[in-house]
Parts: C-alpha cells; structure tokens; sequence
C-alpha cells in the first residue's frame, strides 16, 4: 500500500525522487511532487502505475525522509516562528482545495485570487507551496532554514561509535539521529494507516520486522529509544 507522503526513488529514464502528495478516496489516482527540481509542479499519475513501478523494482520506496521538517519549537526565535504562521496561513487556504490546488489552471487561479485579497505576491506564494510539498506536507515544512549550534533545546548530532544517553548493557546500541527518527515516525504513519486501533508497541514490532530485522539485535533501536522520540517529536 502507498500512502501520503511517500516517497519513491526512480533510477531511470533518469534520477528522481516523487513524494505522493495526495491520493483520492477510490486509490485510483495520485498526485506527485518531484522533489530537488527547481520549478517542480505537481503531476498526476495512477496509483496502480505507481504500486506496478515498486513491484517491477523500477522505483524504491524510499523508508527515510530526508527533506521533511522537524524542529522543536521552543528552540527557534520569535521571528522564525512569525514566518512559519505568515506562510502557514497561506498554504492552509489553498490546499484545503484537493485536489484542485495541484491543477495548473485551478492553482494558477488560486494563487491569482489570494495574491489580490491579501497582497501577497505571486513568488511568494508558490515558493511556499513549493516548500511545503517538498519537506513533508506539515506547518514545520514552513520553518525558514535555521542553524544554531549549540542553541537551546537543540538535539546534538550523533557520532558514528560515540553512543548517548546511558549505555546499554551489551554493545554500543543504536544512536537515534535525524535518519533513525524519520524512520520511527513513518513506521508509525504506515501502522496508523494500516490498523483500525493503534498501538505503539505493535507499531515498534513492525518497524523492527520491516526496517531492521536484518539487524543483530545491539544494532536496533530499543523500545523506550522509539518510545522516547516519538513523544518528544509529537508534543
């Protein structure tokens, strides 16, 4: 199953990674956002092209994502958060219009009404859409780029054979840095879309049987590690 905000890498006819920006309610079609491309537009295609691609091995569920946004809001200025509201507000209005706003004609004329009601420039605009589709579809996606070593409330990078947090009682462990939290996080997307009740314990033994079971056990992230991060990137 192929869901929202999936990713799929393409090798050939030439290089690309899609996110699935929107599918509709009958699984027929999709909606794609080619991300990295300068002047990306959504495209539409069928979803059964899509499942036939990753079945075929002509495209690769990508398990990490690498663009998405995800910063705690206590550590970043005043002003940044100003930004994220001004462009939140903007992208709310407009894409609360699925599917029309990833249709050229429809979103050109979106964009046009808005930008006179509100005085909002065109550029503008479609730079925050653009920003939004491309790193994960959530009010975070609109932060402004911020980079403050050592500031307040900032999760220090990981070092490849320094482990933190206190030592496990055998082996090193598993640091969780930016890659292993994505991966916590779309192993909880994927198991809230695929089970009527959730359960974070049945979400953690499915993202260890699909992500890392090739893994020796001292190499896999521990329960209270998903736990943790979890709750941390959600409130």
């Amino acid at each position: 199953m192929l869901l929202r905000n999936d990713l799929l890498e393409y090798a050939a006819p030439r290089k690309r990674t899609l996110r699935i920006l929107w599918i509709d309610a009958e699984q027929a079609i999709a909606w794609l956002f080619e991300l990295g491309a300068k002047g990306a537009a959504p495209e539409i295609a069928t979803l059964a092209s899509l499942v036939a691609d990753v079945q075929s091995q002509r495209a690769r569920l990508q398990l990490i994502d690498p663009y998405a946004t995800r910063a705690d809001p206590a550590a970043l200025p005043a002003k940044h958060r100003e930004v994220q509201a001004r462009a939140w507000e903007v992208v709310s209005a407009l894409c609360a219009d699925e599917p029309a706003i990833y249709q050229a004609r429809a979103r050109g004329r979106m964009v046009a009404q808005y930008s006179e009601r509100h005085g909002v420039s065109h550029p503008t605009i479609y730079r925050y859409l653009r920003r939004y589709w491309e790193r994960g579809q959530t009010p975070a996606a609109l932060l402004p780029d911020y980079a403050n070593s050592g500031a307040k409330g900032k999760i220090r990078a990981s070092s490849a054979n320094v482990k933190r947090g206190r030592p496990r009682k055998s082996g090193l462990g598993l640091n969780t840095d930016a890659a292993i939290r994505a991966t916590f996080h779309a192993a909880v997307a994927r198991y809230a879309a695929t089970h009527t009740q959730f359960s974070r314990r049945g979400a953690y033994r499915q993202m260890i049987e699909d992500y890392f079971s090739a893994r020796e056990a001292d190499a896999q992230p521990t329960f209270g590690q998903f736990n943790y991060w979890i709750e941390k990137d959600t409130t």
